[in-house]
């Protein structure tokens, strides 16, 4: 403990590289530091000078990267009384270095389990509405996707980068550019991480087409309905096919 009773902060152990930009760089180990529990929320974040001698940088650096921390929802800035760590449900989840380091420390897959049930309120809706707009154009350039995925069931690599394809072609027949950029924003964290991805074998890529099969059918049919049913179902079956069986899935029934 140090003299006015704080736990003393660790030095990062390869920061002797220093960083070309120190204030990025120590933004990111703090968020980590936050989101793992290191600094528990309701507690103060150590002072400045601590902060400094810690990653050897100087106040300008802390304070620029305390100000991110600050504008990603981690932190409050008190004048006389210090920077307090907030709670979880004040965070920016859709920020990048917050998401990927929730991602990283949650064991119980609980932060991607909830990133799916997003995705799919908001890819069911856009299929409900390509599926009203899509033309002769949109439901063509889908029908070759999902054919060419069926020759791809072998290459994972090569089919989950047309499954993004599939699913982003519909997002943008559906017109809605908000939640497009969501569903973007949200995959782009976890897309290449093994606890998203999952198991990728040819059976599973086999079985993952037939349901883009079915949402191809329902769009082509103009069966709102149909195609959102079927987007509904092709999400949730491919995740819990995927996911590792840590912690508890019930909350992908909602």
């Amino acid at each position: 403990m140090t003299a006015s009773g704080r736990k003393p902060i660790a030095v990062a152990p390869d920061w002797a590289r220093r960083p070309a930009n120190l204030a990025s760089a120590v933004t990111a180990e703090l968020v980590g530091r936050i989101v793992r529990g290191d600094h528990p929320s309701g507690t103060l974040l150590p002072t400045e000078p601590v902060l400094c001698e810690a990653f050897s940088v100087s106040r300008t650096v802390i304070r620029e990267a305390v100000k991110v921390l600050q504008e990603k929802g981690l932190v409050q800035v008190r004048q006389g009384a210090g920077t307090q760590i907030t709670p979880p449900a004040m965070w920016n989840m859709l920020d990048e270095l917050v998401l990927a380091a929730s991602v990283a420390e949650d064991e119980s897959l609980a932060v991607l389990d909830d990133l799916v049930v997003t995705r799919r309120l908001l890819e069911s809706d856009m299929a409900q509405v390509a599926a009203r707009a899509a033309d002769e154009a949109t439901v063509a350039a889908l029908r070759e996707i999902v054919e060419l995925m069926d020759q791809l069931v072998g290459d994972p690599v090569a089919y989950r980068e047309q499954d993004r394809l599939f699913h982003d072609r519909i997002m943008q027949a559906s017109g809605n550019r908000i939640a497009r950029g969501v569903v973007r924003a949200l995959e782009s964290q976890v897309i290449n991480t093994a606890r998203y991805t999952g198991r990728n074998d040819r059976d599973l890529c086999a079985a993952s087409n037939k349901g883009h099969r079915l949402i191809c059918e329902r769009i082509a049919a103009n069966d709102p309905q149909g195609a959102s049913e079927a987007m509904f179902t092709h999400i949730t079956e491919a995740w819990l096919v995927r996911r590792t069986g840590a912690g508890d899935p019930s909350r992908l029934e909602r």
